[in-house]
């Protein structure tokens, strides 16, 4: 047995001794269609332009806040401007730092994944970045940079949307076994240290093409999604979801495994663009057959217009939604701008994020 294993299958055992977990500040829980922090609703009695806010999760993507490259024919293209190399303790240092700024704004919880998104923003090219070896075991590094964003985000009241499986990396891992080793380690993880302010999203948009595992795929996710909600400690579970590809309407088995329903409102080929999309999407959602009054999050949307009278973020809280910002950096940018392209810049410091933190906070706080 590896000293990596040695070290994992310890953490574990004392979890199952009874280690005392740290004490915590921040419990996310679903009543309804609601979200309640600490046992009271989000934004409770707020009205925004005579619509109720109130149990609304508004987000962000932040899927990059452990990431790093364990290809080295690939890591250098993540070198910071500055510096010329790539830091993956850098990164996750400023992600920390940047934190008390977006909540100062009003944003309520991020996606966190476990095995990242794109670093171009698109698209998958060969770099690997998996929290997971190919046998399903917990690398030390990602979950020791894992921890102090989750241990930063509960002392400062949000929730993580925390994704374990990512299309463009699941092929790093050798088999399903794998796959549910590395679920239940992570649970267990998670449960040792007693976070709860955490909503697992199973993998990232699960019927696109590209997962080389069938029950990662639209076919065995609804399997996946039942394992995850059966885990428990304490007779407490982990609220459960899987994203879709944008624009997508979920199955009437996925709504039914589902504690929130995770929609995507990017991806509009050939599709209506406007935020009529948006309201249709959780109008046919919530006449599903399956669907019982759980939340619904928008947690990838990379539609602005943020000037505009009407765009997505305010079509998804119209009709009782949240949304989230998906901001990645465009062809000729600068390091400035987007939230997903690697290196990142954490900070509220382009004019995309700004206009974004603006209308989260004349929705949410002022």
């Amino acid at each position: 047995m590896t000293r990596i294993a040695i070290a994992v299958l310890s953490l574990l055992l004392a979890g199952v001794a009874g280690l005392a977990a740290p004490a915590r500040h921040t419990a996310v829980a679903i009543s309804g269609s609601r979200f309640l922090l600490n046992g009271q609703p989000t934004f409770a009695g707020r009205m925004w332009r005579g619509h109720s806010v109130e149990g609304l999760l508004p987000n962000a993507r932040l899927v990059q806040g452990i990431f790093d490259d364990l290809n080295p024919e690939t890591r250098g293209r993540w070198a910071y401007p500055d510096t010329g190399r790539w830091d993956p303790e850098r990164n996750t240092d400023e992600f920390v730092a940047a934190m008390p700024s977006w909540r100062e704004h009003g944003l309520l919880a991020f996606t966190l994944n476990l095995q990242g998104g794109s670093p171009m923003g698109y698209g998958n090219q060969g770099w690997i970045n998996s929290a997971f070896a190919a046998d399903g075991a917990l690398r030390p590094d990602y979950f020791a940079r894992l921890e102090r964003i989750l241990d930063r985000a509960d002392d400062l009241g949000m929730v993580v949307i925390l994704g374990l499986f990512y299309f463009g990396q699941d092929q790093n891992l050798r088999d399903e076994a794998s796959v549910l080793r590395a679920t239940d380690d992570t649970l267990a993880w998670l449960f040792v240290r007693g976070y709860r302010n955490l909503i697992i999203e199973a993998c990232n948009e699960t019927d696109v093409r590209g997962y080389d595992h069938e029950i990662l795929r639209p076919e065995g996710i609804v399997r996946l999604l039942g394992h995850i909600r059966e885990k428990k400690s304490d007779g407490f579970a982990y609220p459960a979801g899987v994203s879709l590809g944008g624009c997508s309407l979920p199955s009437d088995g996925i709504v039914a495994a589902s504690d929130v329903i995770l929609l995507h409102g990017n991806n509009r080929a050939g599709k209506v663009t406007t935020p009529v999309v948006i309201r249709d999407l959780v109008a046919r959602t919530r006449a599903l057959p399956a669907y019982r009054g759980q939340p619904i999050v928008f947690n990838e949307d990379d539609h602005y217009d943020f000037d505009q009278p009407d765009n997505d973020l305010i079509a998804a809280t119209e009709v009782g939604a949240s949304w989230g910002y998906f901001d990645f950096r465009h062809p000729g940018e600068p390091f400035a701008d987007g939230f997903q392209s690697v290196p990142v810049d954490w900070r509220v410091s382009s004019p995309r994020k700004r206009a974004f933190f603006a209308t989260l906070e004349e929705i949410f706080r002022r």
